[in-house]
């Protein structure tokens, strides 16, 4: 057996769904093949504090550090090609790199899926799972991504951007234009978070008001969208880099009036349909706009692409791009993997070879220039 890579998967972080992250990063751990990697667990607090070791995971759940628990820093110079150790009393030498092959970043949320910490990997120059810098902040806010979405013509609800000042300045205001332009039911959603956290559903001025300063406590963008009645909820993984391939569909029944953060995590009462019951011409409509949404935010590795499909009349609406998407082995991304002939262990390591593959493609070009 040749040498193996060091793989640092990376979860934590400072984000509301700093949970969440731990519940996928748990997974990869257990099912990351051992043969071909070997894993380095990086923990990130929510105060932001990098720690590395065995324990980590034990250490952000309980708070229990053991002593092979270290706080580590990530420089932003590619000579360095790992982690520095933080030690107190003295300054950082290179003996104390912990050198990292490639990172696995599972992060949802700010900080995490959102360009930071895949602009601090393209400082370092060190290869990593998933999207880039660009796809990434895209894809995590939601007003950029819907307009991206709309100028490459992909169909989407209409929606209208809040700002938390605007909403905190003119609240009555802010009322009226949503009802004259939107009308109810409307979703009202944080533009930068994930996983349904501060989202609500408003079916009356008083609900809307209450939906409004749920989403401020959580962003400085408010996304606010018409409410597609009498929608199927389709979700599709997309897996690549410039050849990106598209997975059978799924669809989710959830257990609330919607798919909140409740229906996600908590009650486990949702239906998840795999594969999705749909006529074979909406299937390929699906599959192929999630292609085109993977390509039009210029996305890397893996991504889940949620739509609408109205019933009757079958009206196919992309809902959102996820760089990051839930990575248990029960959530969506892998399930509709597994279902299209890739194991979750097998769908790990593709990630990480693809990681490998677009790192080697960055570095081929130059980054000098002479006229001559």
């Amino acid at each position: 057996m040749g040498k193996r890579l060091r793989v640092g998967v990376v979860f934590g972080g400072r984000s509301g769904e700093h949970e969440v992250s731990l519940m996928s990063a748990v997974s990869v751990l257990e099912a990351i093949d051992p043969d071909r990697f070997e894993v380095l667990e990086i923990g990130i607090t929510k105060e932001g504090h990098w720690l590395a070791g065995p324990g980590v995971m034990e250490f952000l759940k309980t708070g229990s550090r053991g002593e092979k628990v270290q706080p580590v820093g990530l420089l932003a110079d590619p000579s360095f090609k790992g982690l520095v150790q933080v030690r107190q009393g003295g300054p950082m030498s290179r003996d104390a790199v912990i050198p990292v092959d490639v990172f696995f970043p599972v992060l949802h949320g700010p900080y995490g899926e959102d360009g930071t910490i895949q602009g601090l990997f393209e400082m370092a120059n060190l290869p990593y799972v998933g999207a880039g810098v660009m796809a990434s902040s895209v894809g995590m806010d939601k007003a950029v991504m819907k307009a991206v979405f709309r100028d490459c013509g992909l169909p989407v609800v209409d929606y209208v951007v809040i700002k938390r000042k605007e909403w905190e300045n003119n609240p009555q205001l802010v009322v009226k234009q949503l009802e004259d332009r939107l009308g109810y039911p409307c979703f009202v959603k944080p533009v930068n978070l994930g996983s349904s956290v501060g989202i609500t559903k408003a079916h009356s001025p008083s609900e809307l008001e209450k939906a409004l300063e749920v989403a401020a406590r959580y962003d400085r963008k408010i996304l606010v969208e018409k409410a597609v009645e009498q929608a199927r909820e389709i979700e599709c993984s997309v897996l690549g880099n410039d050849e990106p391939q598209a997975s059978i569909l799924g669809e989710i029944v959830p257990c609330n009036e919607f798919y909140d953060y409740r229906a996600k995590y908590v009650d486990g009462d949702s239906e998840l349909i795999i594969p999705a019951p749909l006529q074979p011409e909406v299937e390929r409509q699906v599959r192929q706009l999630a292609v085109k949404a993977f390509q039009a935010v210029d996305c890397a590795g893996m991504a889940r692409v949620d739509f609408f499909v109205t019933r009757g009349d079958n009206r196919v609406i992309v809902n959102e791009i996820n760089t990051i998407p839930g990575f248990t082995e029960i959530s969506m991304y892998p399930k509709l993997w597994e279902a299209s002939g890739i194991s979750y262990r097998e769908l790990i390591t593709r990630l990480i070879d693809l990681a490998l593959e677009r790192y080697r493609d960055k570095n081929r070009s130059q980054t000098s220039y002479s006229a001559e």
